[in-house]
């Protein structure tokens, strides 16, 4: 049996296309926990230049439960 697509977590990433680098913020990278990935990559990158940043998304764990 397939888990649902909702217990899946994902962490979101703003990142600079010229050097590769997450962003940060304090001197902490921006990372976004959550179940709906593709909602906080449009989040992260509104109002942004899209030839500049990228949001990389980055399934954790299993997604499942034992």
């Amino acid at each position: 049996m397939n888990a649902a697509p909702l217990s899946q977590t994902f962490a979101v990433r703003l990142v600079d296309r010229r050097t590769g680098k997450t962003h940060r913020i304090n001197g902490s990278p921006l990372t976004l926990f959550t179940r709906a990935p593709e909602e906080a990559a449009r989040e992260l990158l509104q109002n942004r230049d899209a030839a500049v940043w990228e949001a990389r998304v980055e399934p954790l764990g299993s997604g499942g439960r034992a």
